[in-house]
C-alpha cells in the first residue's frame, strides 16, 4: 500500500496561488499582515501616555493602574500557548477573524468601565488582539522558508515599528485633548478597520494538520524538549524582556522623576521604535546574506550596550530624558535584530508545528515580558528613581546574550556529531 505524499513547506509554498490584494481566496498581502503585527503592536503603547491621568480617574495607585500592561501581557502570553495549535487544526483566517471581533467588543468594556477592576478585566479581554501578532508570523514561514522567512518577517515587523513610534505621541495628544477614553475609542475605530481589512484578504495560508487539538497540544514536548528552540525562544524573550520592562517603567520615570507631561511623555516615550525600526530593516536587507544566528548575537550586544551605558549615566549623576529615552533607541534596534531573526529560527526547529512554535515562543516571551513588566512598575518610586528599571533591564540584556551564545554551542555539537571524523 502506498503512503501518502509527505507535505512540505517547498511543495506547500508550490501549491499556494499568486497573492492578489484584497482577494480572500490567496495568500495575504504584505501590506496586511504588517496591519495585523501593528495592530498588536497599537493596542500595547498607546494609552500608556495616560497612565497617571487613569490612575487619577479611577483613584487608585499607579503600581494598580500599570497592571493594565502586565495583565495584558500576561494574558497574551497564555492566549499564544493555545492560539499556534488552534490556527494549525482550524487556518490562520477563521481565528484571526474571531480574534478581531473579540477585540472590539473588549474595548467597548474598557471605555465603560465603571471601576479599575473592571477596566483592568476588559483590558485582559483585550488580549485576544495577540492573533494578528502570531498568525501574521506564523503565515510568513508558511509561505517562507528559514532565512528568507527572517528576511519577511523582518520587513513585516520594519513596518509595525511605524505603530508604536507615533502611537504613544498620539496616545499623549488625544488624553491632553479629550481625555484617555479617546485612546480607546481610537483603538476601536483602528479595530474595526483591521477586521474588515483582514476579512477582505487574509487568505488561508496553513495546511490543515488535520489532528484533533488534543493531538495537536500533545506535540508540545517536540518543542519543549529542543534546545535549539529554547535557545531562540529565551534569546528572543529576554532581549524583549528589557522593552517590556521599559513598558512597565518608562511612563513613571518621565512623568515622576523628570516630571513631564502626558504630551511630552508620548514623544519620548517612542525612541525605542525608531532603533526598532532600523534593526528590522536591517534584517530585512542581512538575514539571508549573513544568517540568523550572527544577526541575534549583534542584536543582542546592542541591547545590552544601550542599558548599561544609560545606566552609567545614572550612576555618575547626569541622567536626564535625553539620555534615558534616547539610549532607548538601542534597545529598539538590539529587539528589531534580534526578534525577527530568533522567531525564525524557533518557527524553523521543526516547520510543521510552525503555528504551535509560533504560539509557545510568543506565550515565553510575552509572559515573561508580563512578568517583567510588573517587575519594573512595583519597584519604581520617588525614592529609587529609574534605578531598579535600569538594572532589571540590564540582566534580561545580558541573560539574551548567553541565551543566543548557548545556540551557539548546540549547532557545534550537532555540526561535530554529524562529522565523519
Amino acid at each position: 500500500m502506498d503512503k501518502p505524499p509527505v507535505l512540505t513547506y517547498k511543495t506547500v509554498m508550490s501549491k499556494l496561488p499568486a497573492v492578489r490584494f484584497f482577494d480572500r481566496t490567496t495568500p495575504p498581502h504584505i501590506s496586511t499582515l504588517i496591519l495585523l503585527a501593528g495592530m498588536s503592536a497599537i493596542v500595547m503603547n498607546m494609552f500608556l501616555p495616560s497612565l497617571p491621568r487613569m490612575t487619577a480617574h479611577f483613584e487608585t495607585d499607579y503600581g494598580i493602574m500599570q497592571l493594565s500592561v502586565a495583565l495584558y501581557l500576561g494574558i497574551s502570553g497564555v492566549l499564544q500557548l493555545f492560539l499556534g495549535p488552534i490556527s494549525d487544526n482550524f487556518g490562520r483566517r477563521p481565528v484571526i477573524l474571531v480574534g478581531l471581533a473579540g477585540f472590539l467588543l473588549a474595548t467597548l468594556g474598557c471605555i465603560y468601565a465603571p471601576s479599575v477592576e473592571v477596566f483592568l478585566f476588559f483590558r485582559m479581554c483585550q488580549a485576544v488582539v495577540a492573533v494578528a501578532m502570531v498568525l501574521s508570523r506564523a503565515a510568513v514561514r508558511d509561505m517562507f522558508e528559514q532565512d528568507k522567512a527572517a528576511s519577511m518577517i523582518g520587513y513585516v515587523t520594519m513596518g509595525m515599528a511605524v505603530v508604536p513610534m507615533v502611537s504613544p505621541m498620539f496616545g499623549g495628544i488625544l488624553d491632553q485633548m479629550f481625555g484617555w477614553e479617546a485612546n480607546f475609542w481610537a483603538l476601536f475605530i483602528l479595530g474595526a478597520l483591521m477586521l474588515w481589512v483582514a476579512w477582505a484578504d487574509m487568505g488561508e495560508t496553513a495546511v490543515k494538520s488535520g489532528k484533533t487539538l488534543t493531538a495537536q497540544f500533545a506535540e508540545y514536548p517536540e518543542l519543549l524538549t529542543s534546545p535549539r528552540f529554547w535557545g531562540y525562544s529565551l534569546a528572543a524573550g529576554f532581549c524583549s524582556g528589557a522593552f517590556f520592562a521599559y513598558l512597565g517603567g518608562g511612563p513613571f520615570v518621565g512623568s515622576v522623576v523628570f516630571g513631564m507631561t502626558p504630551f511630552w511623555v508620548g514623544i519620548f516615550f517612542g525612541a525605542p521604535a525608531i532603533g526598532y525600526f532600523f534593526g528590522n530593516m536591517f534584517t530585512g536587507m542581512f538575514a539571508q546574506r549573513v544568517g540568523i544566528n550572527t544577526l541575534i548575537l549583534i542584536g543582542a550586544l546592542i541591547n545590552a550596550a544601550g542599558v548599561a551605558l544609560s545606566l552609567l549615566i545614572f550612576l555618575l549623576g547626569a541622567g536626564s530624558p535625553i539620555s534615558f529615552f534616547g539610549l532607548m533607541t538601542f534597545v529598539g534596534l538590539g529587539n528589531g535584530l534580534v526578534i525577527p531573526n530568533a522567531t525564525a529560527g524557533m518557527l524553523s526547529v521543526r516547520p510543521h508545528l510552525a503555528g504551535t512554535a509560533s504560539g509557545l515562543g510568543g506565550a515565553i516571551m510575552i509572559g515573561g515580558g508580563a512578568a517583567l513588566s510588573a517587575l519594573a512598575g512595583a519597584t519604581l518610586n520617588e525614592a529609587t528613581g529609574a534605578f531598579p528599571l535600569l538594572y532589571i533591564m540590564l540582566a534580561t540584556a545580558l541573560a539574551a546574550v548567553a541565551s543566543i551564545m548557548a545556540v551557539y554551542a548546540r549547532e557545534r555539537r550537532l555540526t561535530r556529531q554529524n562529522s565523519p571524523f
